[in-house]
């Protein structure tokens, strides 16, 4: 680090930086003068990157306590999980597995201790 400049000036370059550059790599595709086709593999895999994005976030905080694996299937989370996921398969939404996955994971967990 540059003795001459101080540590909050290089946080905002920094910051700065980050925003240019993510701004112009998302808007490219805006500013182009014709269409951009994608191949039709990277185009699937575009479309999973949603679903790939929540599994990689919710998969370690149903299957992982301090960094291991839980080991005993008495967890409110693994029972909530389960709960949630059949009742998704039974009417697909948000609300309908949310309210379902609530309703067993409180109880366990506050009443249970689990």
């Amino acid at each position: 680090m540059s003795a001459t400049m101080p540590h909050w000036a290089w946080a905002a370059l920094t910051i700065l930086g980050l925003a240019a550059v993510t701004a112009i790599s998302r808007n490219v595709f805006l500013w182009s003068r014709r269409e951009l086709r994608f191949p039709e593999p990277l185009q699937r895999a575009l479309q999973m990157a949603p679903l790939a994005a929540i599994v990689a976030i919710t998969a370690p905080e149903i299957f992982l306590s301090q960094g291991h694996l839980i080991e005993t299937w008495r967890d409110a989370r693994l029972l909530a999980a389960a709960m949630a996921t059949a009742a998704y398969a039974w009417r697909p939404g948000v609300l309908l597995p949310l309210v379902a996955g609530l309703a067993v994971y409180l109880p366990l967990r506050l009443a249970l201790g689990w």
